[in-house]
Protein backbone atom coordinates (compact mmCIF):
# COMPACT_ATOMS: atom_id res chain seq x y z
CA UNK A 1 0.00 0.00 0.00
CA UNK A 2 0.85 3.44 -0.43
CA UNK A 3 1.88 5.60 2.48
CA UNK A 4 -0.59 7.57 3.99
CA UNK A 5 1.74 11.00 3.68
CA UNK A 6 2.13 10.14 0.05
CA UNK A 7 -1.20 9.95 -1.14
CA UNK A 8 -2.79 13.01 -3.13
CA UNK A 9 -6.08 14.12 -1.30
CA UNK A 10 -9.78 13.59 -2.65
CA UNK A 11 -11.06 17.19 -3.13
CA UNK A 12 -12.63 16.75 -6.36
CA UNK A 13 -16.36 15.87 -7.22
CA UNK A 14 -17.99 15.36 -10.74
CA UNK A 15 -17.88 19.06 -12.20
CA UNK A 16 -14.59 19.37 -11.18
CA UNK A 17 -13.60 16.61 -13.39
CA UNK A 18 -15.45 17.19 -16.38
CA UNK A 19 -14.36 20.98 -16.08
CA UNK A 20 -10.42 19.91 -16.12
CA UNK A 21 -11.46 17.24 -18.91
CA UNK A 22 -12.59 19.56 -21.58
CA UNK A 23 -10.10 22.15 -20.31
CA UNK A 24 -7.32 19.43 -21.17
CA UNK A 25 -8.87 18.53 -24.97
CA UNK A 26 -9.92 22.31 -25.84
CA UNK A 27 -6.58 23.44 -26.35
CA UNK A 28 -4.54 24.19 -29.23
CA UNK A 29 -5.60 21.15 -30.98
CA UNK A 30 -9.20 22.76 -32.38
CA UNK A 31 -7.17 25.73 -33.32
CA UNK A 32 -4.57 24.51 -34.74
CA UNK A 33 -5.35 20.85 -35.93
CA UNK A 34 -8.23 21.22 -38.50
CA UNK A 35 -5.77 22.61 -41.09
CA UNK A 36 -3.16 19.39 -41.68
CA UNK A 37 -6.13 17.10 -40.73
CA UNK A 38 -7.61 18.44 -44.09
CA UNK A 39 -4.69 18.86 -46.05
CA UNK A 40 -4.18 15.01 -45.57
CA UNK A 41 -7.72 14.11 -45.59
CA UNK A 42 -9.40 16.15 -48.39
CA UNK A 43 -13.05 16.67 -48.46
CA UNK A 44 -12.94 13.24 -46.00
CA UNK A 45 -12.58 15.96 -43.32
CA UNK A 46 -15.36 14.52 -41.05
CA UNK A 47 -14.55 10.74 -41.83
CA UNK A 48 -11.53 11.11 -40.06
CA UNK A 49 -12.54 13.14 -37.09
CA UNK A 50 -15.51 10.51 -36.62
CA UNK A 51 -12.60 8.35 -37.28
CA UNK A 52 -10.63 9.78 -34.39
CA UNK A 53 -13.72 10.11 -31.80
CA UNK A 54 -14.08 5.97 -32.33
CA UNK A 55 -10.84 5.68 -31.53
CA UNK A 56 -10.75 8.38 -28.63
CA UNK A 57 -13.95 6.57 -27.54
CA UNK A 58 -12.45 2.71 -27.10
CA UNK A 59 -9.75 4.38 -25.08
CA UNK A 60 -11.61 6.66 -22.89
CA UNK A 61 -13.91 3.37 -22.01
CA UNK A 62 -10.74 1.33 -21.35
CA UNK A 63 -9.39 4.38 -19.42
CA UNK A 64 -12.31 4.38 -17.20
CA UNK A 65 -13.15 1.13 -16.70
CA UNK A 66 -9.39 0.89 -15.12
CA UNK A 67 -9.93 3.72 -13.06
CA UNK A 68 -12.71 2.91 -11.89
CA UNK A 69 -11.36 -0.76 -10.60
CA UNK A 70 -8.06 1.22 -9.15
CA UNK A 71 -8.49 4.57 -8.22
CA UNK A 72 -4.93 6.00 -8.02
CA UNK A 73 -2.47 8.41 -9.79
CA UNK A 74 -0.36 7.52 -12.91
CA UNK A 75 -3.32 6.30 -14.88
CA UNK A 76 -2.67 3.60 -17.48
CA UNK A 77 1.21 3.69 -16.14
CA UNK A 78 0.28 2.18 -12.97
CA UNK A 79 -2.54 0.41 -14.59
CA UNK A 80 -0.05 -1.28 -17.08
CA UNK A 81 2.14 -1.99 -14.47
CA UNK A 82 -0.30 -4.06 -12.47
CA UNK A 83 -1.53 -6.01 -15.18
CA UNK A 84 0.74 -6.66 -17.47
CA UNK A 85 3.95 -6.07 -15.57
CA UNK A 86 6.60 -3.35 -14.81
CA UNK A 87 7.98 -3.17 -18.39
CA UNK A 88 4.80 -2.46 -20.25
CA UNK A 89 3.59 -0.29 -17.09
CA UNK A 90 6.64 1.45 -18.06
CA UNK A 91 6.30 1.89 -22.15
CA UNK A 92 2.43 3.58 -21.05
CA UNK A 93 3.83 5.79 -18.27
CA UNK A 94 6.90 7.24 -20.24
CA UNK A 95 4.62 7.22 -23.79
CA UNK A 96 1.88 9.44 -21.82
CA UNK A 97 5.03 11.61 -20.03
CA UNK A 98 7.08 12.15 -23.63
CA UNK A 99 3.75 12.85 -25.31
CA UNK A 100 1.74 14.98 -22.80
CA UNK A 101 4.67 17.12 -22.76
CA UNK A 102 5.34 17.53 -25.89
CA UNK A 103 1.43 18.49 -26.21
CA UNK A 104 2.29 21.21 -23.53
CA UNK A 105 4.55 22.49 -25.64
CA UNK A 106 2.65 22.49 -29.04
CA UNK A 107 -0.44 24.39 -26.72
CA UNK A 108 2.55 27.23 -25.43
CA UNK A 109 3.03 27.60 -28.83
CA UNK A 110 -0.02 28.08 -29.92
CA UNK A 111 -1.25 29.97 -26.99
CA UNK A 112 2.25 32.16 -28.00
CA UNK A 113 1.35 32.62 -31.11
CA UNK A 114 -1.96 33.78 -31.03
CA UNK A 115 -0.92 36.11 -27.79
CA UNK A 116 2.12 37.88 -29.55
CA UNK A 117 2.86 36.66 -33.44
CA UNK A 118 6.33 36.27 -34.01
CA UNK A 119 7.28 36.20 -29.89
CA UNK A 120 5.67 33.02 -29.74
CA UNK A 121 8.21 31.05 -28.60
CA UNK A 122 9.15 33.23 -25.30
CA UNK A 123 5.59 34.32 -24.60
CA UNK A 124 4.77 30.52 -24.58
CA UNK A 125 7.90 29.97 -22.14
CA UNK A 126 6.21 32.57 -19.95
CA UNK A 127 3.26 30.74 -20.31
CA UNK A 128 4.36 27.59 -18.90
CA UNK A 129 6.32 28.97 -15.73
CA UNK A 130 3.53 30.91 -14.76
CA UNK A 131 0.50 28.39 -15.49
CA UNK A 132 3.17 25.64 -13.12
CA UNK A 133 3.00 28.13 -10.11
CA UNK A 134 -0.97 28.32 -10.43
CA UNK A 135 -0.39 24.47 -10.15
CA UNK A 136 1.59 24.01 -7.41
CA UNK A 137 -1.44 25.91 -5.53
CA UNK A 138 -3.28 22.65 -5.70
CA UNK A 139 -5.79 21.03 -7.77
CA UNK A 140 -8.17 22.84 -5.97
CA UNK A 141 -7.12 25.67 -7.51
CA UNK A 142 -7.03 23.83 -10.83
CA UNK A 143 -9.82 23.05 -10.76
CA UNK A 144 -11.32 26.33 -10.07
CA UNK A 145 -9.57 27.93 -12.63
CA UNK A 146 -10.22 25.18 -15.61
CA UNK A 147 -13.77 25.11 -14.51
CA UNK A 148 -13.92 28.95 -15.39
CA UNK A 149 -11.39 28.98 -18.45
CA UNK A 150 -13.83 25.67 -19.93
CA UNK A 151 -16.79 27.71 -19.88
CA UNK A 152 -15.48 30.68 -21.43
CA UNK A 153 -14.13 28.60 -23.93
CA UNK A 154 -16.93 26.68 -24.77
CA UNK A 155 -19.24 29.50 -25.31
CA UNK A 156 -17.23 31.09 -27.63
CA UNK A 157 -16.88 28.21 -29.53
CA UNK A 158 -20.32 27.68 -30.17
CA UNK A 159 -20.38 31.65 -30.97
CA UNK A 160 -17.95 30.65 -34.19
CA UNK A 161 -20.18 27.74 -34.97
CA UNK A 162 -23.19 30.14 -35.12
CA UNK A 163 -21.56 32.85 -36.75
CA UNK A 164 -20.24 30.49 -39.36
CA UNK A 165 -23.21 29.40 -40.37
CA UNK A 166 -24.54 33.01 -40.94
CA UNK A 167 -21.47 32.69 -43.56
CA UNK A 168 -22.27 31.67 -47.42
CA UNK A 169 -20.52 28.50 -48.48
CA UNK A 170 -16.96 28.68 -49.59
CA UNK A 171 -16.09 30.18 -53.47
CA UNK A 172 -14.92 27.18 -55.90
CA UNK A 173 -11.25 26.87 -54.93
CA UNK A 174 -8.56 29.03 -57.27
CA UNK A 175 -6.00 26.82 -59.07
CA UNK A 176 -3.24 27.29 -55.76
CA UNK A 177 -5.22 25.17 -54.05
CA UNK A 178 -4.75 21.60 -53.98
CA UNK A 179 -7.91 19.58 -54.79
CA UNK A 180 -10.20 18.05 -52.19
CA UNK A 181 -10.06 14.84 -52.92
CA UNK A 182 -9.05 12.00 -50.51
CA UNK A 183 -7.33 8.73 -50.17
CA UNK A 184 -7.57 6.08 -47.32
CA UNK A 185 -4.15 6.54 -46.02
CA UNK A 186 -4.97 10.13 -46.21
CA UNK A 187 -8.21 10.05 -44.36
CA UNK A 188 -6.18 7.79 -41.78
CA UNK A 189 -3.19 10.48 -41.38
CA UNK A 190 -5.75 12.88 -40.82
CA UNK A 191 -7.79 10.57 -38.13
CA UNK A 192 -4.03 10.55 -36.57
CA UNK A 193 -3.44 14.33 -36.10
CA UNK A 194 -7.47 14.61 -35.49
CA UNK A 195 -6.47 12.67 -32.21
CA UNK A 196 -4.27 15.23 -30.62
CA UNK A 197 -7.45 16.95 -30.20
CA UNK A 198 -9.30 14.45 -28.13
CA UNK A 199 -6.27 13.07 -25.88
CA UNK A 200 -6.78 15.20 -23.38
CA UNK A 201 -9.45 12.74 -21.49
CA UNK A 202 -6.56 10.80 -20.46
CA UNK A 203 -6.14 14.13 -17.26
CA UNK A 204 -9.42 12.44 -16.00
CA UNK A 205 -7.95 9.22 -15.51
CA UNK A 206 -4.98 10.71 -14.00
CA UNK A 207 -7.05 12.13 -11.18
CA UNK A 208 -7.91 8.70 -9.71
CA UNK A 209 -6.09 9.74 -5.99
CA UNK A 210 -7.74 13.75 -5.89
CA UNK A 211 -11.64 12.92 -6.98
CA UNK A 212 -14.73 11.69 -4.20
CA UNK A 213 -16.09 8.73 -5.56
CA UNK A 214 -14.01 7.62 -8.17
CA UNK A 215 -15.64 4.45 -9.06
CA UNK A 216 -18.57 6.41 -10.06
CA UNK A 217 -16.77 9.97 -10.97
CA UNK A 218 -14.35 9.06 -13.41
CA UNK A 219 -16.21 6.90 -16.36
CA UNK A 220 -19.04 9.87 -15.58
CA UNK A 221 -16.70 12.74 -16.20
CA UNK A 222 -14.62 11.06 -19.09
CA UNK A 223 -18.12 10.20 -20.96
CA UNK A 224 -19.50 13.72 -20.18
CA UNK A 225 -16.32 15.69 -21.12
CA UNK A 226 -15.57 13.31 -24.58
CA UNK A 227 -19.06 13.95 -25.88
CA UNK A 228 -19.44 17.71 -24.67
CA UNK A 229 -15.71 17.85 -26.98
CA UNK A 230 -17.26 15.71 -30.03
CA UNK A 231 -20.06 17.77 -30.40
CA UNK A 232 -18.16 21.05 -30.70
CA UNK A 233 -15.43 18.92 -33.16
CA UNK A 234 -17.76 18.04 -35.70
CA UNK A 235 -19.97 21.16 -35.45
CA UNK A 236 -16.57 23.06 -36.15
CA UNK A 237 -15.42 20.87 -38.84
CA UNK A 238 -18.77 20.94 -40.66
CA UNK A 239 -18.84 24.58 -40.51
CA UNK A 240 -14.98 24.93 -41.65
CA UNK A 241 -15.75 22.75 -44.07
CA UNK A 242 -18.60 24.74 -45.85
CA UNK A 243 -17.14 28.34 -45.39
CA UNK A 244 -13.60 27.62 -46.26
CA UNK A 245 -13.79 25.21 -48.87
CA UNK A 246 -10.83 23.20 -50.26
CA UNK A 247 -8.64 26.62 -48.37
CA UNK A 248 -9.10 25.01 -45.07
CA UNK A 249 -6.37 22.73 -46.12
CA UNK A 250 -3.47 25.50 -46.65
CA UNK A 251 -4.65 27.40 -43.93
CA UNK A 252 -2.52 27.09 -40.25
CA UNK A 253 -5.67 29.44 -38.21
CA UNK A 254 -9.16 28.27 -39.62
CA UNK A 255 -10.65 30.14 -36.92
CA UNK A 256 -8.95 32.71 -37.37
CA UNK A 257 -9.73 33.13 -40.73
CA UNK A 258 -13.22 32.32 -40.40
CA UNK A 259 -13.91 34.86 -38.23
CA UNK A 260 -11.88 37.31 -40.03
CA UNK A 261 -14.38 36.96 -42.97
CA UNK A 262 -17.53 36.83 -40.78
CA UNK A 263 -16.33 40.38 -39.21
CA UNK A 264 -13.25 41.46 -40.05
CA UNK A 265 -10.93 42.67 -37.22
CA UNK A 266 -12.84 42.47 -34.48
CA UNK A 267 -13.41 38.83 -34.99
CA UNK A 268 -9.62 38.06 -35.54
CA UNK A 269 -8.73 39.82 -32.11
CA UNK A 270 -11.64 37.99 -30.32
CA UNK A 271 -10.53 34.51 -31.79
CA UNK A 272 -7.00 35.40 -30.52
CA UNK A 273 -8.32 35.91 -27.26
CA UNK A 274 -10.58 32.83 -27.05
CA UNK A 275 -6.86 30.29 -28.34
CA UNK A 276 -5.08 32.55 -25.62
CA UNK A 277 -7.84 31.09 -23.30
CA UNK A 278 -7.94 28.03 -24.28
CA UNK A 279 -4.38 26.93 -25.00
CA UNK A 280 -4.39 28.47 -21.14
CA UNK A 281 -6.75 26.20 -19.95
CA UNK A 282 -5.45 23.21 -21.69
CA UNK A 283 -2.20 23.55 -21.01
CA UNK A 284 -2.85 23.74 -16.82
CA UNK A 285 -4.48 20.28 -17.14
CA UNK A 286 -2.03 18.93 -18.83
CA UNK A 287 1.10 20.11 -16.95
CA UNK A 288 -0.43 18.44 -13.76
CA UNK A 289 -1.36 15.42 -15.70
CA UNK A 290 1.95 14.63 -16.29
CA UNK A 291 3.42 15.45 -12.85
CA UNK A 292 1.09 13.18 -11.65
CA UNK A 293 1.62 10.34 -13.89
CA UNK A 294 5.68 11.40 -13.17
CA UNK A 295 4.74 11.17 -9.43
CA UNK A 296 3.52 7.45 -9.84
CA UNK A 297 6.89 6.45 -12.10
CA UNK A 298 9.01 7.84 -9.45
CA UNK A 299 6.87 6.10 -6.51
CA UNK A 300 8.01 2.49 -8.45
CA UNK A 301 11.88 3.89 -8.81
CA UNK A 302 11.07 4.19 -12.98
CA UNK A 303 12.04 7.92 -12.78
CA UNK A 304 14.16 9.40 -9.85
CA UNK A 305 12.10 9.15 -6.90
CA UNK A 306 12.62 12.82 -5.46
CA UNK A 307 9.82 13.57 -7.97
CA UNK A 308 7.45 11.18 -5.82
CA UNK A 309 8.04 14.13 -3.16
CA UNK A 310 4.83 15.39 -1.89
CA UNK A 311 4.59 19.15 -1.06
CA UNK A 312 2.51 20.66 2.25
CA UNK A 313 -0.41 21.16 -0.36
CA UNK A 314 -0.44 17.86 -1.58
CA UNK A 315 1.03 18.55 -4.66
CA UNK A 316 3.99 17.05 -6.86
CA UNK A 317 5.93 19.75 -7.02
CA UNK A 318 8.76 18.47 -7.71
CA UNK A 319 7.43 16.75 -10.85
CA UNK A 320 5.29 20.07 -11.60
CA UNK A 321 8.71 22.08 -11.70
CA UNK A 322 10.54 18.86 -13.92
CA UNK A 323 7.70 19.05 -16.40
CA UNK A 324 7.66 23.03 -16.84
CA UNK A 325 11.41 22.76 -17.21
CA UNK A 326 11.35 20.28 -19.92
CA UNK A 327 8.27 21.99 -21.71
CA UNK A 328 9.99 25.47 -22.23
CA UNK A 329 12.66 23.55 -23.45
CA UNK A 330 10.93 22.00 -26.07
CA UNK A 331 9.28 24.97 -27.25
CA UNK A 332 12.67 27.52 -27.38
CA UNK A 333 13.69 24.92 -30.06
CA UNK A 334 11.07 22.47 -31.80
CA UNK A 335 8.50 23.47 -34.13
CA UNK A 336 4.70 22.88 -34.04
CA UNK A 337 3.85 20.40 -36.41
CA UNK A 338 6.52 18.28 -34.90
CA UNK A 339 5.32 18.88 -31.04
CA UNK A 340 1.97 17.38 -32.58
CA UNK A 341 3.00 14.23 -34.04
CA UNK A 342 5.43 13.52 -31.55
CA UNK A 343 2.29 13.79 -29.13
CA UNK A 344 0.23 11.59 -31.04
CA UNK A 345 2.87 9.15 -31.09
CA UNK A 346 3.44 9.36 -27.52
CA UNK A 347 -0.16 9.26 -26.58
CA UNK A 348 -1.25 6.00 -28.72
CA UNK A 349 1.46 4.07 -27.14
CA UNK A 350 -0.12 4.85 -23.84
CA UNK A 351 -3.54 4.21 -24.69
CA UNK A 352 -2.42 0.74 -26.31
CA UNK A 353 -1.29 -0.21 -22.99
CA UNK A 354 -4.44 0.92 -21.31
CA UNK A 355 -6.66 -1.47 -23.99
CA UNK A 356 -4.32 -4.25 -23.07
CA UNK A 357 -4.27 -3.87 -19.40
CA UNK A 358 -7.95 -3.24 -19.94
CA UNK A 359 -8.48 -6.86 -21.67
CA UNK A 360 -7.14 -8.57 -18.42
CA UNK A 361 -9.75 -7.31 -16.28
CA UNK A 362 -11.77 -9.94 -14.73
CA UNK A 363 -15.64 -9.99 -15.47
CA UNK A 364 -16.86 -8.00 -12.37
CA UNK A 365 -14.63 -5.52 -12.97
CA UNK A 366 -15.28 -5.43 -16.82
CA UNK A 367 -17.87 -2.70 -18.52
CA UNK A 368 -17.87 -3.61 -21.65
CA UNK A 369 -16.94 -7.08 -23.45
CA UNK A 370 -13.19 -7.57 -24.34
CA UNK A 371 -13.70 -6.82 -27.93
CA UNK A 372 -13.66 -3.68 -27.54
CA UNK A 373 -10.24 -3.66 -25.85
CA UNK A 374 -9.11 -5.48 -29.19
CA UNK A 375 -10.41 -2.76 -31.33
CA UNK A 376 -9.04 0.14 -29.15
CA UNK A 377 -5.44 -1.68 -29.32
CA UNK A 378 -5.30 -2.01 -32.96
CA UNK A 379 -7.03 1.50 -33.30
CA UNK A 380 -3.93 2.45 -31.33
CA UNK A 381 -1.50 0.48 -33.70
CA UNK A 382 -3.13 1.82 -37.34
CA UNK A 383 -3.11 5.46 -36.15
CA UNK A 384 0.62 4.83 -35.15
CA UNK A 385 1.74 3.36 -38.49
CA UNK A 386 0.06 6.46 -40.32
CA UNK A 387 2.03 9.33 -38.71
CA UNK A 388 4.13 11.09 -40.31
CA UNK A 389 7.63 8.62 -40.66
CA UNK A 390 9.89 11.54 -38.60
CA UNK A 391 7.69 11.88 -36.07
CA UNK A 392 7.27 7.75 -35.67
CA UNK A 393 11.12 7.01 -35.65
CA UNK A 394 12.08 9.94 -33.11
CA UNK A 395 9.46 8.72 -30.79
CA UNK A 396 10.84 4.79 -31.21
CA UNK A 397 13.91 6.50 -30.47
CA UNK A 398 13.19 8.64 -27.28
CA UNK A 399 11.21 5.70 -26.47
CA UNK A 400 14.12 3.16 -26.57
CA UNK A 401 16.24 5.64 -24.69
CA UNK A 402 13.60 5.33 -21.90
CA UNK A 403 13.98 1.59 -22.33
CA UNK A 404 17.85 1.56 -21.62
CA UNK A 405 17.65 4.49 -18.78
CA UNK A 406 15.28 1.88 -16.76
CA UNK A 407 17.25 -1.66 -17.57
CA UNK A 408 20.47 0.73 -16.31
CA UNK A 409 18.46 0.78 -13.06
CA UNK A 410 16.13 -1.81 -12.57
CA UNK A 411 18.28 -3.58 -10.14
CA UNK A 412 16.48 -0.55 -7.94
CA UNK A 413 13.13 -1.07 -9.04
CA UNK A 414 10.77 -2.43 -6.54
CA UNK A 415 8.25 -4.85 -7.33
CA UNK A 416 4.79 -5.01 -8.82
CA UNK A 417 2.24 -3.88 -5.99
CA UNK A 418 -1.13 -4.47 -5.74
CA UNK A 419 -3.64 -1.14 -6.16
CA UNK A 420 -6.23 -0.71 -4.06
CA UNK A 421 -9.45 -1.23 -5.03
Amino acid sequence: MIAPARVLRRTLGTVDAVAIGLAAMLGAGVFSVFGPAAAAAGDALVPALAIAAVVAALNAAATAQLAAASPVAGGAYAYGRERLGPWPGFVAGWGFVIGKTASCAAIAWTLGAHALPGHERWVAAVAVVVLALVNLGGVTRTARTARVLAVLVVTALLAVVVVGLGLPPADVPSDDVPPAGWTAGGVLQAAGLLFFAFAGYARVATLGEEVRDPRRTIPRAVALSLGVVLVIYAALALVLQRSLGAGLATTTAPLTDLAEEAIGAPGTAAIRAVAVLACAASLLALQAGVGRTALAMAREGDLPRPLAHLSSRGVPARGEVAVAVVVTAAVLVVDLRGLVAFSSFGVLVYYGVANLAAFTQPREERRLPRAFAVLGALACLALVTTLPGEAVLVGLGVLALGVVGRLLTVGTVGRVRRLPR
